[in-house]
C-alpha cells in the first residue's frame, strides 16, 4: 500500500499507537523518516528508534515514551506541509510552537532540523510537522 503522503502516515501511526498506549510502533522506512525519528529522540519525545528489516521491507521501529503516570510525552503531533499545500518559511518566519514548548521539524537545504536550530543557523525551509 502506498500513501500519497508517507510523512502524514508516519505521524498518524505514532498518534494512533500513543492513543492505544503501545510501547512501540513500526513505520515503513525512508531517509526522511529516519531524520524525523532522530529529531524526536534528540528532543526527548521518544525513547529510541531503530531500523528493522522484515523480509524485503525495511521499517523504523519507534519506541514511544511515557511518563511514570503512563501519560505520553507527545500530547499532539500535526502535519503542517502537505503534498497538496506545501508550507515554506524563511528563517525569520519560523513559527514558535506553543510559545516555545513544542518543536517544529523542517527540511532545509542543510538537512532535516528543528525550527529552533534552523532559526539559529538563519535558514528557512519546508515545515513538515509540529509536535508538543
Amino acid at each position: 500500500m502506498s500513501t500519497s503522503d508517507p510523512i502524514a502516515d508516519m505521524l498518524t501511526r505514532i498518534r494512533n499507537a500513543i492513543k492505544a498506549r503501545h510501547p512501540k510502533v513500526d513505520v515503513p522506512a525512508s531517509k526522511l523518516k529516519m531524520d524525523i525519528a532522530r529529531i524526536l529522540k534528540d528532543e526527548g519525545y521518544i525513547t529510541n528508534y531503530k531500523l528493522v528489516e522484515e523480509g524485503p521491507r525495511k521499517a523504523i521501529r519507534v519506541y514511544l515514551k511515557y511518563t511514570p503516570g503512563n501519560v505520553s510525552v507527545i500530547s499532539e503531533i500535526q502535519r503542517v506541509s502537505r503534498p497538496g499545500c506545501r508550507v515554506y518559511v524563511g528563517a525569520r518566519e519560523i513559527p514558535r510552537v506553543l510559545g516555545g514548548l513544542g518543536i517544529n521539524i523542517l527540511t532545509t537545504p542543510r538537512g532535516v532540523m528543528t525550527g529552533a536550530m534552523a532559526r539559529k543557523e538563519g535558514i528557512g525551509g519546508e515545515v513538515l510537522c509540529q509536535i508538543w
